[in-house]
């Protein structure tokens, strides 16, 4: 089993998703405090590249998931379409 790397950052502790064929923390970001919600992000058809991480919100210790994405348009697709389990 491979064991996952933590990337910290200055807003959060994240744990990339082994789906995920992006590995990079894109410009737009939306945090759900959803920790177990089964995210498939090909689901959504985003234009733009994409990634899912399980993250920590270092402010207050809130665990959840933080979708990135390339373009601000797939912002929108995702806070659109997202309902948590």
């Amino acid at each position: 089993m491979a064991t996952a790397k933590s990337i910290d950052t200055g807003d959060y502790k994240l744990f990339p998703s082994p789906r995920n064929v992006h590995r990079v923390i894109f410009e737009h970001q939306v945090f759900v405090p959803y920790p177990y919600a089964l995210i498939v992000m090909d689901e959504f058809y985003f234009k733009g590249r994409y990634s899912l991480f399980s993250a920590c919100r270092l402010s207050d210790g809130k665990m959840g998931q933080l979708a990135t994405f390339e373009l601000a348009s797939d912002v929108d697709i995702f806070n659109k379409k997202f309902t948590p389990d």
